[in-house]
């Protein structure tokens, strides 16, 4: 049985990739700090759904936390490492930076190191659409220059791109980094919009609708997401060669193992669609508060994913009526 080390597993996305490998036989040893920026019981009723799984086992410890992290990662001998804790949150990031410095850089030096002593076979790691800043050319594609972000997370992912590039030309470690675009669906965080829209219009609460709601994203759908990583993961970049072999869709790197992928609903989706989408699966009328664009937010995000189709033959695809409702039935079989 194949063995996968997975970092952030009481986390929304790492919740949902462990139950996806699970359900394809992996054996999967969780790691995860528990960190108070969110409900840790929501945290923890995710490890405890996991466990139920004889394959799952997982330890509690910080990134930050080297020896613990070898020690976890030596025990488990994985072949693959998918590497998603971090410090989430792009507004966050402007409340306590320094928290983002300590997880999402030194942290993933950790883990990087990790996976340089004990040899594996393919690093995956998360990064995010945020990292694509101020560019205004969409749909967004790997090959596009990243070069102004404009919140201290995104310039975090995009160290840990560099940092990932560094290290797979260093040591050989096939690399592959994900981009992710707005994903939602239910176990979702609270600080997520969908879950802050959906537990307002339910308590009779107004919401916050930045930039008088001209805004757009690209939502996609956790399930969606964590099927594209479970492809990406027999899909390594292979060692470097001659640019001219490299196809035109592939972001692998000339001069090592590594490569940027997006993941995304590829639809650019207005937020005003968004929430009255939040409505008809309420079935209440949302009372907005309009305001201005939030300091280090972007208008929209829209992802090309040629490259992932042209990697796995998969697209993300399921619509957003179909997540948001997903979401509200869970958001009320869970708390009401």
């Amino acid at each position: 049985m194949r063995t996968i080390f997975v970092t952030g597993t009481a986390g929304f996305i790492g919740f949902h990739l462990a139950k996806e490998l699970l359900s394809a036989g992996f054996q999967v040893v969780g790691f995860d700090g528990m960190t108070d920026y969110y409900d840790v019981a929501l945290k923890r009723r995710r490890h405890q759904l996991l466990l139920q799984d004889a394959n799952f086992s997982a330890v509690e410890g910080m990134l930050e936390d080297r020896d613990l992290l070898l020690r976890t990662a030596q025990d488990a001998a994985p072949e693959v490492i998918v590497h998603l804790a971090a410090q989430a949150g792009v507004r966050y990031s402007l409340e306590n930076p320094r928290s983002y410095i300590e997880s999402n850089i030194v942290g993933t030096f950790n883990l990087m190191e990790v996976a340089r002593q004990i040899g594996i076979g393919h690093l995956l790691m998360a990064s995010t659409s945020s990292v694509y800043g101020a560019n205004t050319e969409m749909p967004f594609t790997e090959t596009q220059a990243t070069d102004t972000p404009l919140t201290l997370y995104a310039a975090t992912k995009k160290a840990n791109e560099h940092m990932a590039h560094s290290y797979a030309h260093l040591w050989n470690i096939p690399t592959t980094m994900f981009r992710f675009f707005t994903v939602y669906g239910p176990w979702g965080r609270p600080d997520l919009a969908l879950f802050k829209f959906v537990k307002a219009v339910i308590a009779g609460e107004a919401i916050d609708v930045y930039n008088n709601g001209d805004m757009a994203r690209d939502f996609t759908y956790v399930g969606d997401l964590v099927r594209s990583i479970r492809l990406l993961i027999d899909a390594p970049p292979a060692k470097a060669g001659d640019p001219a072999t490299i196809p035109a869709w592939d972001s692998r790197s000339a001069a090592a193992p590594f490569r940027v992928v997006n993941i995304g609903n590829g639809e650019c989706v207005p937020l005003m669609r968004f929430i009255d989408e939040i409505e008809k699966a309420v079935g209440m009328n949302i009372r907005k508060t309009r305001l201005p664009m939030q300091q280090g937010d972007v208008p929209a995000t829209w992802a090309n994913t040629d490259q992932l189709f042209q990697l796995t033959g998969y697209r993300p695809n399921t619509p957003i009526a179909t997540g948001i409702a997903e979401f509200v039935r869970w958001y009320r079989g869970y708390y009401l």
